[in-house]
């Protein structure tokens, strides 16, 4: 009687448990005491406020929400970013910013690339953004970390060879073919301005893309001693004053770039690197290559970078002097991660108002929970 009540128990607590918990496995095996665990993988257990609704001003462009092609409408502004569980939150406060501010947040159309490393991911995504944003356009898109595998090069921060890093050189084979424009943004940003603005800058001459150019930055730092030694490789910069741009904030004519094969010539300079060792940021050094010399200038309000620090422990950055339109937490801090550490910098203070974020004790990625039953394996 005891042992059957016992089991009634654990059967009880167990069952409570994967309501409270989302469930991705169970397995059970026999130890070598002789009972039975159970093993339950818990996936992911993040929950995000909605959003408030925020509705186009009368001097936007009306679309036509019946059109099956709705990503296809020229009056629909493409914005670009990864989405994953590590930056799940930044991403959620970057949306809702750009929501916000815009005059014409109905016409917006976000793309989120997430990895196929779990493809059940994709599905928990879509609900996450869509409980948040009710009224957001928006597709999700699985990038094949394949493609770049065997490309990567080690670097000197591991974060920076997440496959997922290398998603903006692949947005043309992504999105939609009759997408002629993309603004490309990083998962650590706020926007503090009309979007609008951002996807009206005119990309001159034959200009692939837009960003803040920072011609102040030693653009030798970012390539090895043997890229400038060699002929070969620098002469790529001749005629040209390359200077250096952030790759979390762009602007992309995608009908260019397809034109340009610049998916192929990124992918080219990482085969080099696998030789050779010509730089050693990751993804940012073939962008350099591809374009440096020839990217369209945007304001610097557009990317006020560096937020999150530089890559020691606790430091913290102030705002750049003049206008700010968008922040950007680039570096090794992130401010939710600082906030809920409670050893904030002050500018985290200026994302905080943007997090959807719910805490809750239970949020790790993954939890293996054990549980022992008192039924002996003769049972």
């Amino acid at each position: 009687m005891f042992l059957s009540r016992s089991i009634l128990f654990v059967l009880v607590i167990f069952s409570v448990s994967l309501l409270l918990f989302p469930v991705n496995a169970i397995r059970s095996f026999a130890t070598q005491n002789g009972y039975y665990e159970t093993e339950v993988e818990v996936g992911s257990f993040k929950q995000f406020r909605e959003a408030p609704e925020y509705r186009n001003q009368q001097k936007c462009t009306v679309i036509d929400t019946n059109n099956v092609q709705l990503a296809c409408d020229p009056s629909v502004v493409h914005i670009a970013m990864t989405i994953d569980w590590h930056y799940l939150r930044g991403s959620i406060a970057a949306v809702h910013s750009v929501v916000k501010h815009t005059s014409c947040p109905q016409n917006l159309f976000f793309h989120f690339i997430a990895s196929d490393a779990r493809l059940e991911s994709k599905d928990e995504f879509e609900r996450i953004v869509q409980t948040s944003f009710p009224s957001l356009r928006f597709k999700i898109c699985v990038f094949r970390e394949s493609l770049v595998g065997n490309l990567i090069s080690p670097s000197i921060r591991e974060a920076l060879d997440n496959p997922l890093n290398y998603v903006r050189s692949y947005l043309v084979d992504l999105l939609d073919h009759c997408i002629e424009r993309v603004i490309y943004l990083d998962s650590d940003v706020i926007v503090v301005d009309d979007v609008q603005v951002l996807w009206k800058v005119s990309l001159t001459g034959s200009r692939v893309i837009g960003a803040p150019e920072y011609c102040h930055a030693n653009f030798t730092r970012y390539f090895s001693y043997e890229f400038w030694s060699s002929a070969e490789f620098s002469e790529i910069f001749q005629g040209k004053r390359p200077c250096y741009f952030n790759t979390g904030v762009m602007v992309m004519d995608l009908v260019r770039w397809r034109e340009g094969d610049y998916t192929r010539k990124i992918e080219k300079w990482m085969e080099i690197q696998k030789e050779r060792r010509i730089y050693k940021l990751g993804s940012l050094p073939p962008f350099l290559l591809a374009f440096g010399g020839d990217v369209e200038a945007i304001e610097h309000r557009w990317n006020q970078h560096g937020l999150g620090g530089d890559n020691v422990r606790h430091s913290c950055r102030t705002l750049h002097p003049g206008p700010v339109s968008l922040l950007h937490w680039s570096g090794k801090g992130k401010p939710w991660t600082r906030l809920d550490a409670k050893m904030p910098c002050s500018v985290d203070f200026l994302w905080a108002p943007y997090d959807l974020y719910i805490p809750h004790h239970h949020t790790h990625r993954f939890h293996r929970q054990r549980i022992a039953t008192t039924a002996h394996s003769s049972f």
